[in-house]
């Protein structure tokens, strides 16, 4: 099957965060990746822009450039456009190729509110196109390990499972002056829209949606510093309309691996940790036994979480003995040089060049997702 010809928004020479280089391209650019897609244009804030990050990332001078996502739309080259760029503007950049009958890979969250990404999720329906969405975490092994033992049955019914979890930036008090937008509800990239949505949804993918959503939020530190990363220094100190605590109750609905009435709690706090203990411990309570997962990587298991430092146990209740499982991330991703950083987002890319056989979340998943996201928002003021 030939190459699926990719269009790329937000591939900057010079952007504050650089994503689409370090997640997307590692494995665009490998042979791997290569033998599916190849890049056949760049659409920037300008023509200059987007010539620019060619020359940077040394792409095929033969990249046609682009400053307006229309442009980009009315190439009858590009097949799949790739938006990476920040939330608020996903909607604007991504809605002209929807229209012109491509298909999108759009980062999450698909956009900054619910009207737009019901809408971009419509336009994907009714133009009947293939669409994916950057909820690439349900796609890491270790997700995948859990989803397995949980349908395996040797465990029995799942009858609960509980979360905590720290992170979504890497300081409780500070964030780098690029990410000033974490603050700011409206934009729509956030804790709770990206640490907090991530997790909330690998969670689900392994062990089903969520029904009867209860929640608590709670903004602990309303205001948070701005970090200058090159001199490490307080530039500026902001106020924060964006909850930094959530906590979320739901029903699993009952098949043949839940239980009736099986309940979920995810506990979600901004910042690090408590030291020495795990940023994210996972249980699932089954009739027969728990998987407990913990990792000292980060929540985010779809992203830097080496298999050393995400452990994946089983407690046996019958022997009452605990043994830990084996998983790791494919031995390819090592072969090609791609880092751990775009290792999902690679699983992601390998799953929908398979055509209808991949299985992979799109623009029906992520509106599934931020309807709910919006329920749990909903009522809530800072």
């Amino acid at each position: 099957m030939a190459p699926i010809n990719i269009g790329i928004i937000g591939l900057s020479s010079s952007a504050v965060t650089s994503w689409a280089s370090h997640a997307h391209l590692p494995y665009l650019l490998s042979s791997r990746g290569r033998a599916n897609y190849r890049i056949v244009a760049l659409c920037n804030s300008s023509v200059a822009a987007a010539r620019a990050a060619i020359d940077h990332y040394g792409l095929d001078q033969g990249t046609a450039a682009y400053g307006d996502p229309e442009d980009l739309a009315a190439d009858s080259n590009v097949e799949l456009v790739v938006c990476c760029t920040r939330v608020d503007t996903h909607y604007s950049l991504t809605r002209p190729s929807l229209a012109a009958g491509k298909s999108v890979f759009v980062e999450w969250p698909l956009t900054h509110d619910i009207g737009s990404s019901r809408d971009l999720a419509n336009l994907a329906r009714e133009k009947g196109v293939r669409t994916a969405i950057g909820l690439q975490s349900r796609l890491a092994p270790s997700v995948a390990k859990v989803r397995e033992i949980v349908h395996g049955g040797k465990l029995g019914k799942v009858l609960s499972s509980e979360v905590l979890a720290a992170g979504g930036t890497i300081d409780r008090e500070t964030v780098a002056e690029g990410l000033r937008y974490f603050t700011d509800r409206k934009v729509g990239g956030n804790v709770f829209m990206i640490g907090f949505a991530h997790l909330f949804d690998f969670v689900q993918s392994a062990l089903g949606e969520l029904t009867d959503v209860q929640s608590q939020l709670q903004l602990q530190r309303p205001t948070v510093k701005l970090r200058n990363p090159s001199t490490n220094t307080i530039v500026e100190t902001v106020t924060s309309d964006v909850p930094d605590l959530i906590i979320a109750t739901g029903r699993l609905q009952s098949s043949d691996v839940v239980a009736h009435e099986a309940t979920v709690l995810v506990r979600f706090r901004r910042g690090q940790q408590f030291k020495g203990e795990p940023a994210l411990t996972w249980h699932v309570n089954c009739e027969r036994g728990e998987i407990r997962v913990t990792s000292y990587a980060g929540s985010s298991l779809g992203a830097s979480a080496h298999a050393e430092a995400v452990k994946i146990e089983i407690h046996d209740f019958a022997t009452d003995e605990a043994e830990e499982m084996d998983w790791d991330w494919p031995a390819w991703l090592e072969e090609e040089r791609i880092p751990l950083t775009g290792a999902s987002i690679a699983a992601l890319y390998e799953e929908f060049a398979k055509g209808d056989k991949g299985s992979y979340p799109t623009l029906a998943d992520a509106l599934n997702r931020h309807e709910q996201l919006d329920r749990i928002l909903s009522g809530w003021k800072a």
